[in-house]
């Protein structure tokens, strides 16, 4: 028998494996903070001999070269990745053999060129049936992993090759073999939303739409469907291909009340973690709010400038400890500081900004007494679902470089749950300009009859 232990990261919407035979392990696909990884290894009392990568990471900065470093095992890429840390290159047909487990390399490219799955079989020398398949950005859940994160001369090639991968994995492996994939629990690295935390490769010859489409259809509908993904990104694969650093989750040095004006002053990025609510309830002058909760690391990462100061503001340490975990993750190593207590004692004396949380309710009541200026901050595909009639649309990754398309005057923000919108507010939440923060389900504005219809849409009212 084999047991899989699945390590989550609901930040990034993916997953890690553990997979060991009772004695020996390998692991697929590990998260920088590896110390998640040890502790489960030592709880199971078995030792690492594999660490295996599906593929080069586009969405999070890889923990494979560390822990096989660390667990003195062997680092298993997929042979044409470029990676110029030690390794053990492997390709199509390859196997890997670790105590009773037989893990053998499929190449599946779609998600990326080079990318690879592990079909594992049991028994003396692995030569049972395939029981599970680790399938990284290949076959998701009743999706399919994007194609367009190598680059956009390759992204119609790569939408084709993932359609064949998926249907090589349906073809040559058994129904009954379960499905592990990477990607696809919320991660921008799907194409399309999935469905479900388990599955065969049975079940998903029912729902996944490379089994259930025509291949131009599949691929016509994916491409289609595919839109903007965090700017970070861009700059994962090439920290995976050159080798990460050790990861560092130490405490990043206090910061003063008089030296946390400085760097607000001075136009440095403060990102204060606390719950939207409390932050717009007072906070500090030029600050901004990324709430620490399940999309903080894809957000901020998504809007931080690289390389520039950041500092945290923090309730406690644990607060900042957990931020400080979520930005290693994506390669943010540096941190200018961290400044730790309530908000009236870090302002020393200045005067506090607010601005009130209202809801869609709220807003039709607004909107019933005059104009008002609604901005929405969701995505392209999101605001062609529908949108409050009258906004402007300007999606929380393009308002910086956008913010002189804001009217000064009084401006009510939303998105899909209030999260965005609540990023949004505190970047507008400056002198000249108030602001209203809807902290509101998006489904509420159709039952406040805020929404127009879907066919209307236009320059006028959606920008860009």
């Amino acid at each position: 028998m084999f047991d899989v232990q699945t390590i989550e990261t609901p930040s990034l919407g993916d997953r890690s494996y553990v997979v060991d035979d009772g004695e020996v392990a390998v692991v697929v696909d590990p998260q920088r903070d590896i110390d998640r990884v040890l502790d489960l290894v030592e709880r199971r009392g078995v030792r690492i001999t594999h660490v295996l990568e599906t593929h080069v990471h586009n969405d999070y900065v890889t923990g494979g070269p560390e822990l096989a470093r660390r667990c003195g095992a062997t680092y298993v890429v997929p042979r044409g990745s470029d990676v110029q840390v030690d390794h053990l290159a492997v390709g199509d047909g390859d196997a890997v053999e670790a105590g009773r487990m037989r893990l053998t390399v499929l190449h599946t490219p779609g998600h990326t060129h080079h990318h690879v799955s592990y079909a594992l079989a049991l028994g003396a020398g692995g030569d049972g049936d395939v029981q599970a398949v680790f399938t990284g950005g290949s076959m998701l859940y009743g999706a399919t992993g994007r194609t367009d994160l190598v680059s956009p001369e390759a992204t119609d090639e790569l939408t084709h090759a993932q359609y064949h991968s998926v249907r090589r994995l349906a073809r040559d492996l058994p129904a009954e073999a379960q499905v592990f994939p990477t990607h696809g629990f919320g991660s921008f690295c799907s194409a399309t939303p999935t469905s479900g935390t388990s599955s065969t490769v049975g079940e998903q010859q029912r729902v996944n739409p490379a089994l259930t489409q025509a291949e131009q259809q599949y691929v016509d509908t994916l491409l289609a469907g595919l839109d903007a993904y965090p700017a970070y990104y861009a700059r994962m694969a090439p920290i995976n291909r050159r080798g990460p650093a050790p990861v560092d989750l130490s405490l990043p040095e206090r910061v003063d009340p008089a030296e946390l004006r400085r760097r607000l002053e001075a136009g440095e990025w403060v990102v204060d973690l606390r719950e939207r609510t409390a932050f717009a309830a007072g906070h500090l002058t030029d600050s901004v709010n990324v709430e620490l909760g399940t999309n903080f690391a894809t957000y901020l990462g998504w809007l931080y400038r690289w390389g520039t100061p950041l500092t945290l503001i923090g309730v406690s340490e644990e607060q900042v400890a957990d931020a400080r975990r979520e930005l290693v993750r994506i390669g943010v190593d540096e941190l200018a500081g961290a400044a730790i207590g309530d908000v009236e004692s870090l302002a020393d004396g200045r005067p506090l900004r607010s601005y009130p949380v209202r809801d869609f309710a709220g807003l039709a009541e607004a909107m019933e007494r005059g104009p008002v200026q609604v901005l929405d901050a969701r995505r392209h595909d999101e605001r062609a679902q529908g949108f409050v009639r009258g906004s402007r649309h300007i999606p929380l990754h393009e308002l910086a470089d956008r913010l002189d398309e804001v009217p000064q005057g009084e401006v009510w923000v939303y998105c899909g749950s209030g999260y965005r919108a609540s990023i949004a507010a505190s970047v507008l939440d400056r002198p000249g300009r108030s602001v209203v923060l809807i902290d509101d389900s998006y489904d509420a504005a159709d039952t406040a009859g805020l929404e127009e219809e879907r066919s209307t849409e236009g320059a006028g009212t959606a920008g860009r």
